[in-house]
């Protein structure tokens, strides 16, 4: 009675701590500790192209020699800034060139002016916005342009919003490349090179999820919050600490890792000793997922943000493939980590320990494994990957609060298609969604891209329903 009453207390003394760190996160990582951050929410007014076929490096002015209208104050925060840069006509960073004397005036929806300026010797230039949040269009005057240098009237003129306190990056092509492209053929390779990153990213997330299930039979609704925890963990290591995200990443995984765990031993963990039913865990499960997001959405806000490392990387190109660096580098750690991950599941004795409870918890307890144990290092391991898989993600795509959330359903159809509870079946499925996904914009909008990867999930199913790795069983 009295080992009850103690082991009751120190779980809400668990709880009690756990719900102390995101108060205080609250506190630490609240609107005020982000509120100018740079935006790249729009492919057009952001430097994160993939392409390399911008005429605009992206990187922000430190200083202007901006004339006319520019407020020497700006009780907003909210500005515009970029590059212009001469590419040439051609893919080659080699001969580019920065253009400068160049007007750009900045204006509101109404088409009242708010601010100019004028490009500097290196093609930089930054305008203050004193006017804040709302519509506002970014016109380049190509009457100022030097004489070689081309620019469409229809692309001299950008819209674009301004949230509270945003910079933003605008984009203007001068003389860029144009892509050459045969047909459906260079469109059907250039998405084979996007879905393989984004598969085996897909794949690093799944993996985690799959052994949660397999090891406690809980679908976890809330795992794509890991996700999204983990790229927000490392912006903040990287941009508001200053750390270089080659040890922001690490760190920021660490940390979800140790969440994970955490999360296991004051949350989970109780509410499987008592009982409670696998639908009830995953409606809990999704109430957690609203939970957490809304935090996000408070703490991060819902502006999408790059990393300070990496951002503006000109492509490289390969014939008609473009593959972007960060890209490249980002599909090599994720094989790397997969590949890791296999090996540790067969040849380490907590990878066998974590594929016999999959398998069957039972008998694996009555073999001397210490369940609970297991679990918590599942848990933290899960959590560690799916940290790792969203940093990978955020690196192309940006951190963004709800990243996480808009990637869990094709986690659930890697699982599923993979095999349930099969961790390898998870790596298999998980590559094999992310790729279809990417191929199927060659012929079908990229609106519907997730709706194909449902139905080549379901017509596995129906040829194979125990998934591609799992194993049939008798039902009754």
């Amino acid at each position: 009675m009295v080992g009850g009453k103690l082991g009751s207390t120190k779980r809400r003394l668990l709880v009690a701590a756990i719900l102390a760190g995101l108060i205080a996160a609250i506190q630490l990582f609240g609107p005020a500790a982000g509120a100018q951050q740079p935006s790249s929410s729009s492919s057009s007014l952001s430097s994160t192209s993939d392409t390399g076929s911008s005429s605009s490096s992206g990187t922000a002015s430190d200083s202007s020699s901006s004339t006319g209208t520019e407020s020497s104050s700006n009780p907003a925060g909210t500005s515009v800034h970029g590059t212009l840069i001469d590419r040439k006509g051609t893919a080659d960073t080699k001969d580019d060139q920065p253009v400068k004397d160049v007007k750009i005036t900045v204006s509101k929806a109404s088409g009242e002016p708010v601010g100019s300026a004028t490009t500097d010797e290196e093609g930089k230039y930054s305008i203050d916005v004193p006017s804040g949040e709302g519509a506002y269009t970014a016109q380049l005057d190509t009457s100022t342009l030097p004489k070689g240098v081309k620019l469409p009237e229809s692309a001299a003129t950008l819209s674009f919003q301004l949230g509270p306190g945003q910079s933003r990056i605008l984009l203007f092509d001068l003389n860029a490349a144009t892509r050459v492209t045969t047909g459906k053929f260079d469109e059907f390779l250039q998405a084979i090179v996007d879905g393989t990153n984004f598969g085996l990213i897909i794949a690093l997330c799944a993996v985690g999820l799959s052994l949660i299930y397999g090891t406690t039979g809980l679908v976890n609704f809330a795992h794509g919050e890991l996700v999204t925890l983990g790229a927000i963990v490392a912006y903040y290591f990287n941009h508001d600490f200053g750390w270089a995200l080659l040890i922001a990443a690490p760190a920021a995984v660490f940390v979800v890792a140790c969440g994970g765990w955490l999360l296991d031993a004051g949350f989970w963990g109780p509410l499987r000793r008592r009982g409670t039913g696998h639908i009830a865990q995953m409606v809990i499960s999704i109430g957690l997922a609203l939970a957490l997001l809304n935090l996000y959405l408070y703490t991060f806000g819902g502006i999408t943000r790059p990393y300070t490392d990496y951002h503006a990387q000109p492509a490289w190109s390969i014939g008609n493939i473009d593959l972007a660096p960060k890209k490249f580098i980002s599909t090599v750690i994720s094989f790397v980590v997969l590949i890791a991950v296999a090996v540790a599941l067969q040849r380490t004795r907590t990878g066998k320990a974590m594929r016999a409870i999959s398998d069957n918890p039972d008998l694996a307890s009555s073999s001397g494994i210490n369940v609970d144990s297991v679990i918590r290092l599942v848990w933290m391991f899960g959590a560690g990957l799916a940290a790792l898989g969203g940093i990978l993600f955020s690196v192309s795509q940006d951190v963004n609060f709800e990243e996480g959330s808009s990637i869990l359903l094709l986690l659930f159809a890697a699982i599923t298609l993979g095999g349930l509870g099969t961790a390898y079946g998870a790596l298999v499925g998980g590559f094999v969604v992310g790729l279809f996904v990417n191929v199927s914009t060659v012929w079908i909008p990229t609106e519907l891209k997730n709706v194909g990867a449902l139905v080549v999930l379901i017509l596995v199913l129906l040829v194979r329903p125990q998934g591609i790795l799992g194993r049939s069983e008798r039902v009754g």
